[in-house]
């Protein structure tokens, strides 16, 4: 029987990677199974990601559709049965598995662009801002232990920008509102501000400032990412999220308006060069 739980991006992905390869074949799903040996049904539900599938069975639609070489590995890689265990695998206990699925997904990423109406994001967050968004957010129903975790986990998640080989390219567009709110103290505000000149002097971090004087903007309806994947094959995506759950953009037409819109933002925003003196300033007059 397949699972309750919704399929992850992943799944969703490989799925539809899957019948793009087999309309382009021009091959139909009678005659997959009939070369298979396979269920219409069987092939049907991993097409449209109710079921996963395993890495024998994707090898032997790689070889129906005559994929090979680099191309064979990299989807032979996205099965839950080949993929190597991360980092985030010691937390899964203590996480939301939609989360570990999202570090997973992020661990992928070559690059994001990122705009934040009410908070530092967190990739580019402190120990002290962190725990206090964490806290917050939680409403008194975690332990102190589960909010060190968190914590935890959200640190180690910024090693992505400091990887040897192909760190992230991360590009922030803070609303000033954002950097409005006092989370925590302003000693934790005043370290949040040089933590993010800090960030915005790395070779692959850029940081814009959005001033509350720019007006209307197209992004009025609150933050979001767009994800771009290491890989050159596999299109982008949008992250939105909210407090009870998260969505994933991934229709073209979608994403193109995500990306005019971020677009749009950089435009009106300070330019890296005066974000970073308004940060600086920003933590002068808090201190």
């Amino acid at each position: 029987m397949p699972s309750s739980k919704p399929p992850t991006i992943q799944r969703r992905r490989l799925a539809g990677e899957l019948r793009l390869l087999r309309e382009r074949g021009q091959v139909t799903l009678e005659e997959v199974s009939q070369r298979l040996g396979w269920s219409v049904a069987k092939i049907s539900r991993i097409e449209t990601a109710v079921v996963g599938i395993s890495t024998k069975d994707l090898a032997q639609l790689l070889d129906l559709y005559g994929v090979d070489g680099e191309r064979r590995t990299r989807f032979l890689s996205k099965t839950r049965t080949a993929r190597t265990k991360g980092w985030w695998d010691a937390y899964a206990e203590f996480l939301p598995s939609d989360y570990v699925d999202y570090i997973e997904l992020e661990a992928q990423l070559a690059a994001m662009r990122s705009y934040d109406a009410h908070l530092v994001h967190g990739l580019m967050q402190t120990e002290g801002y962190a725990r206090e968004i964490i806290r917050g957010a939680t409403m008194g129903l975690s332990s102190p232990a589960e909010i060190d975790r968190r914590v935890e986990v959200r640190l180690t998640r910024q090693r992505l920008m400091f990887r040897n080989e192909s760190p992230l390219r991360f590009w922030a567009v803070i609303a000033e509102p954002a950097l409005s709110w006092q989370i925590g103290s302003p000693k934790i505000m005043a370290e949040q501000f040089d933590k993010l000149r800090e960030f915005s002097q790395l070779d692959n971090v850029t940081v814009q400032v959005l001033p509350a004087s720019a007006g209307a903007h197209p992004a009025t309806a609150g933050s979001f990412d767009i994800l771009q994947f290491s890989n050159p094959y596999e299109q982008d995506a949008v992250y939105v999220e909210t407090m009870t759950a998260n969505r994933y953009v991934e229709s073209d037409a979608e994403i193109y308006r995500y990306s005019l819109a971020f677009d749009h933002l950089r435009a009106m925003a300070l330019s890296p060069a005066n974000s970073a003196e308004f940060l600086a300033q920003a933590a002068e007059k808090i201190t």
